[in-house]
């Protein structure tokens, strides 16, 4: 069956599973890449000539930052263009540009030369975000939980694996080659991309897209709106236990030389537990409905962060952070979905952008706010604020969701 606008009703590419394959790699490499210089990035920034403790945390810290931010300003213009160009050009875009941007931070001279790299990286990258939406629309709706929680497992991987990495290849290679050793990973991405990613068009859909504004094409807004709001408080509710986790764990560890090892394990519990759960949600949400799972799952990370405010011992910090990570694993690609089946095909890359766009506000946000309050309020204050912020996310989606339905 086709629409008026000659697409067919479920638009999905008969490539959907190799071009899945192809975006779970690429996605996974450009993201160890991208984040296996966390470990260094303050040695790097000093070595550039950055002087004292302050200047080198400052600087480390808007180096970082600038990609995010950059990102969270294209993210919606790359959708547009991917509904009117085609998703494929999308990624290959972005994986050149990436692989050009981080050989080239290998040769910097300055702070500011590697700060305006970041920034160019976020202007021009964005493969994994690409590849979800590219995941999302070609992806047969009664798959796409399935397919993008494969997708979300890569990505995720590589924010696992990226800074283990980093923590041990630049004592063997040096720096400036590894980010040059990078810039060659991410190519092979782009190779890839370029020759393996089969993308069916549909010209008179996008004829219309280039017409019709996505917002006035969605036809009930409000699950996207509920969906837009979920993905930045998810971003924002992960990233604000970021800055007091280490200090967090210095008053539950006696022997302080282990405080970095375990504020480590403490972060990468999350992350396990969300590769472990994230495609088994995913098929899960395709059977039961993908704003339910939304919803139970913000319920149960309210409930798993009020306990981890009135921790005793490391471990269990890492028992309730791995818990959690196995009831947000399925909220992403679930968060994709609702939008993708709510979105007609022709916008969808574009509304997909603004959800992108979104979570790197929360992503940017997050860290900011849960510092202020960890630094004024103390430790659990943070554990417990985000509670209260999630709480209130799964009692907003229930109500959304139940009034659609009247």
């Amino acid at each position: 069956m086709t629409t008026a606008t000659g697409a067919p009703d479920d638009a999905h590419s008969i490539h959907w599973r190799r071009n899945l394959a192809v975006c779970f790699l690429g996605s996974f490499t450009t993201i160890v890449a991208m984040t296996l210089l966390l470990p260094f990035l303050p040695l790097y920034v000093q070595e550039l000539g950055a002087e004292g403790h302050a200047a080198i945390v400052q600087w480390s810290g808007i180096a970082y930052g600038a990609t995010f931010l950059a990102a969270a300003l294209v993210a919606p213009l790359w959708g547009r263009l991917g509904d009117r160009y085609g998703r494929k050009l999308m990624l290959v875009r972005a994986s050149l540009g990436m692989a050009v941007c981080m050989s080239l931070m290998g040769m910097v001279q300055s702070v500011e030369q590697l700060v305006l790299l970041r920034l160019l990286v976020g202007f021009a990258g964005g493969y994994s975000s690409g590849s979800t939406i590219l995941v999302a629309m070609q992806t047969p709706k009664e798959r796409s939980g399935w397919a993008l929680g494969v997708l979300s497992v890569g990505i995720m991987a590589g924010n696992l694996v990226g800074p283990l990495i980093g923590g041990g290849l630049p004592p063997l290679i040096g720096i400036r080659a590894t980010f040059l050793l990078c810039g060659g990973v991410i190519f092979l991405a782009f190779l890839a991309t370029s020759l393996l990613i089969k993308e069916e068009r549909y010209t008179a859909s996008r004829s219309k897209a280039k017409a019709e504004g996505a917002w006035q094409a969605i036809p009930d807004k409000r699950p996207v709106i509920a969906m837009l709001f979920t993905g930045m408080l998810l971003m924002f509710a992960n990233m604000s236990i970021e800055p007091i986790i280490t200090v967090y764990v210095a008053q539950l560890v006696e022997d302080q030389t282990r405080v970095t090892l375990v504020a480590g394990v403490v972060m990468s519990a999350a992350a396990l537990g969300s590769i472990v759960s994230a495609s088994r949600l995913g098929r899960l949400a395709d059977r039961v409905g993908h704003w339910n799972v939304v919803t139970v799952a913000l319920a149960v990370a309210a409930l798993l962060l009020v306990p981890q405010a009135f921790v005793t011992e490391s471990w269990q910090l890492v028992a309730l952070r791995f818990l959690m990570g196995l009831a947000l694993g399925g909220l992403l690609p679930s968060i994709t979905s609702v939008i993708r089946h709510n979105v007609p095909d022709r916008v969808g890359g574009n509304v997909l952008g603004y959800s992108i766009s979104a979570q790197y506000v929360g992503q940017v946000a997050g860290p900011v706010l849960g510092g202020f309050v960890g630094g004024h309020f103390g430790m659990p204050a943070v554990f417990l604020g985000t509670s209260v912020l999630m709480a209130l996310g799964a009692a907003y989606n229930w109500l959304a969701q139940a009034r659609r339905n009247q």
